[in-house]
């Protein structure tokens, strides 16, 4: 077999294209086009901050562009999805329930996830629970009160909550929907009535072999060091399991200009790839992503794939942050150019960007301007505050976002910000 050669542009147009975000989206999007979008990405994770819409909301429009967010409640209500730890709290498609079957089986390797002393000390208290979900159906941890005020986040959960939780991660429970976003519990032979461990379960190298082709193709590039943290498998040498596929014919071992490993595209891109070879493969979309996103979710392969140092800094005091709490990597066209600290004020209607970061050696463009101020008006208008302002911007940029502020987007006399700052 014929070993190809890519640029690292070429690689990164071929992720890009795995994961549904190398070119706009052609038309107006319908519900099923949610399913077919977490399909693709093999999971969809999920985050409860929502100073913008919360993160599985935003990941799906940074690829559909305008859809109803009601179609993901929908799909998790009637099936088509459940949640369950993958690279973490994720929703899943239905039909992997038996890929991540074993972990529910063995929760005690689930590490915080999953507390065996929690549920020996609280036996009798968890197994009352059950009993009180299977006599009066599905509850929600906010049916239950909590004594002595409010909590101050997961490591301050009341006894409720992380009986349902423990009992979530062991598979006895299970989400049958949420309500404004909160989970709503019930027995898992309720939500999954036809499933049998006896007849559906794989072997556990079955379904570890199989967590490993779909994190493949999710990621339409890949090597052995990026394997693991999709699923969070084990960290372990993949070597051996991406030339087996690739024997097999599943990936297509490729060289990519200044890699050292070995790296493979999955078979799924072979049209692209040919493209791709020839620095035919164009990337034109522009996107402001989740930093949840699976595209950045990994530091690591961002770093590598993209040359972008990415840091999730909502949970870091505010005082120790570089860029904001925030803050949406700006995807523009195949490369990661910059990030921006954003806040949605949905009663005022206002988009409001507090920061927004260049990449150093990133110029402001007449294209990267156009670009930027159609993403963003896209998203504000989607959040329902179409009025943009954007408090700060890279040297050049805040002016050049200025003279459309008799348009949508407005931009703030505010001091700029040096690129790279």
């Amino acid at each position: 077999m014929t070993t190809v050669h890519l640029s690292p542009s070429a690689a990164r147009h071929l992720h890009l294209a795995a994961q549904g975000l190398l070119t706009p989206p052609r038309r107006r999007a319908g519900k099923g086009d949610v399913l077919a979008a977490i399909r693709r990405m093999a999971l969809l994770q999920i985050d409860t901050i929502h100073v913008l819409a919360r993160s599985p909301y935003l990941v799906l429009f940074s690829r559909l562009g305008h859809y109803d967010p009601a179609w993901l409640d929908e799909l998790l209500a009637e099936g088509a999805l459940f949640e369950y730890w993958a690279h973490e709290a994720c929703f899943v498609p239905s039909e992997d329930y038996r890929l991540l079957r074993h972990r529910m089986l063995d929760p005690a390797g689930m590490g915080w996830k999953y507390s065996v002393a929690w549920m020996d000390k609280h036996r009798a208290e968890i197994e009352q629970l059950l009993q009180h979900i299977r006599a009066h159906g599905p509850v929600r941890s906010a049916d239950f009160a909590r004594q002595g005020g409010k909590g101050n986040g997961w490591w301050d959960w009341k006894p409720e909550k992380r009986h349902l939780e423990v009992l979530f991660t062991a598979g006895r429970l299970m989400v049958a929907a949420r309500q404004r976003f909160q989970r709503v519990y019930d027995l898992a032979e309720r939500v999954r009535p036809g499933w049998d461990d006896a007849r559906d379960l794989p072997p556990l190298a079955t379904a570890q072999h199989e967590l490993i082709r779909q994190s493949c193709r999710a990621l339409g590039v890949v090597k052995a060091g990026w394997v693991a943290d999709y699923y969070r498998l084990k960290r372990g040498r993949y070597d051996a399991a991406l030339h087996a596929l690739a024997d097999a014919g599943e990936l297509l071992p490729v060289r990519i200009e200044g890699w050292k490993h070995d790296a493979f595209v999955h078979a799924s891109l072979a049209d692209e790839l040919v493209l791709a070879a020839d620095e035919r493969l164009t990337a034109r979309a522009t996107a402001l992503l989740s930093p949840f996103d699976p595209v950045v979710w990994d530091r690591r392969r961002a770093a590598e794939l993209f040359g972008f140092d990415y840091r999730l800094e909502c949970y870091t005091p505010a005082p120790q942050r570089q860029y904001g709490y925030f803050v949406l990597p700006i995807l523009q066209r195949g490369r990661l150019v910059g990030r921006l600290d954003a806040k949605a004020h949905r009663a005022q209607g206002v988009f409001e960007v507090k920061a927004l970061y260049l990449e150093p050696g990133i110029r402001v463009t007449q294209r990267l301007t156009t670009d930027l101020r159609a993403a963003l008006t896209k998203l504000a208008d989607w959040h329902g505050t179409p009025h943009v302002k954007v408090q700060r911007a890279p040297d050049g940029l805040a002016d050049a976002l200025n003279a459309a502020r008799d348009s949508t987007l407005v931009a703030s006399s505010s001091p700029e910000l040096p690129a790279g700052a």
